[in-house]
């Protein structure tokens, strides 16, 4: 959420995860093994994001250091693939994503106009 002091959205540049500045998202995308990745949000080790040429369904990507996963997030937020993360991280991304869910939607709309 804005305000938060625990969040670090894309664009606040490289001043730690722990960062009390928190900016609105915004579409810088970089090259990922062919595929455009744009950083929706980066809190408490996790970096959340979305891939330009995937499924339509609203979906996040979430990278921590442990390991990665993508989850849906409708109609509910739910895993939908897991490659490392414990179910203690699981939770924590599960987490992050619920209390920052309006942000992510509407970075998705912004990244994906018109659907996908």
């Amino acid at each position: 959420m804005i305000g938060s002091s625990s969040a670090q959205f894309r664009g606040c540049g490289r001043t730690g995860l722990g960062d009390s500045r928190v900016e609105p998202w915004s579409p810088s995308s970089f090259t990922d093994a062919g595929y455009m990745s744009t950083t929706v949000l980066r809190v408490r080790g996790f970096r959340l994001y979305f891939f330009s040429r995937e499924e339509t369904r609203m979906h996040i990507h979430v990278y921590h250091a442990d390991g990665e996963a993508k989850f849906w997030l409708e109609p509910v937020v739910e895993v939908a693939a897991n490659y490392g993360l414990n179910s203690t991280r699981l939770g924590e991304a599960t987490s992050i994503i619920e209390e920052h869910l309006d942000e992510i939607r509407s970075a998705w709309a912004k990244h994906f106009p018109g659907g996908n």
